[in-house]
């Protein structure tokens, strides 16, 4: 929340408050310019309750605020240096809220410019994913793209080398980074990469996972991908 409110393209509209939970983030209120600080509204827990979805998880907290418009592809494309390193993740019907929040987190704790997802069979940026991405909503755009396949052959002539993650691919994922422009692109758990999505892909690899359980949670995957594309990766193991 503190890093929605922090954003300055982020439109804030109400923030409910415990009495409890207010100090908390009193001082990210105080930050904001006057022109879209919220007022805060103090409410009681049991309030709070009926206002959010059921099941919702909180802490005395509650922003409504107005969605971001994230740029579309070619927009995100134009806005990349040529000069520098970037890395984008692509997800292939990954749906569970959490694990795109997650997802979204590594994204931005890794410095990926952006998370690719489809219009369809991709979840709505909602408060429950937002939890998940702990801050990250604010700093990774979600780009939605109509059709993966074609948006990796747009990568592609971008200059991008797109690497697709599947459990039965002949390579191992290596450490390093081999080309400044590189895009990872994740299936859904169980299914995983569409056969479309597989074969746009430049090379598809696999994590270097133990036999007796060689799948992971598919944001685990990402964080293991993306870290594995990090400059110093490829470093020796410390004494």
């Amino acid at each position: 929340m503190a890093a929605a409110l922090a954003n300055p393209r982020r439109r804030c509209r109400r923030l409910l408050a415990t009495a409890e939970s207010e100090p908390a983030i009193a001082a990210a209120v105080a930050a904001i310019d006057e022109r879209r600080r919220p007022a805060v509204e103090r409410v009681d827990r049991a309030a709070l309750d009926r206002l959010l979805p059921p099941g919702s998880v909180h802490q005395g907290l509650a922003l409504q605020a107005e969605p971001l418009s994230p740029p579309d592809l070619d927009e995100l494309l134009r806005t990349l240096p040529d000069d520098a390193p970037a890395t984008l993740l692509l997800l292939d019907q990954v749906t569970d809220p959490h694990n795109v929040g997650a997802i979204l987190r590594s994204a931005a704790a890794f410095g990926a410019a952006a998370v690719i997802v489809t219009d369809r069979h991709a979840p709505p940026i909602t408060g429950t994913l937002a939890k998940a991405a702990s801050g990250a909503v604010e700093m990774v755009p979600m780009v939605r793209v109509v059709n993966l396949a074609r948006a990796i052959e747009s990568l592609r002539r971008a200059d991008f080398v797109c690497v697709g993650l599947a459990e039965d691919a002949a390579d191992l994922l290596a450490a390093g980074r081999p080309a400044q422009r590189m895009a990872v692109v994740l299936g859904a758990e169980g299914e995983g990469l569409r056969r479309l999505t597989r074969e746009r892909c430049d090379r598809l690899v696999r994590l270097p996972t133990a036999a007796t359980l060689a799948s992971l949670n598919v944001s685990n995957a990402a964080a293991v991908a993306l870290f594995a594309l990090q400059p110093g990766a490829s470093a020796p193991p410390l004494p």
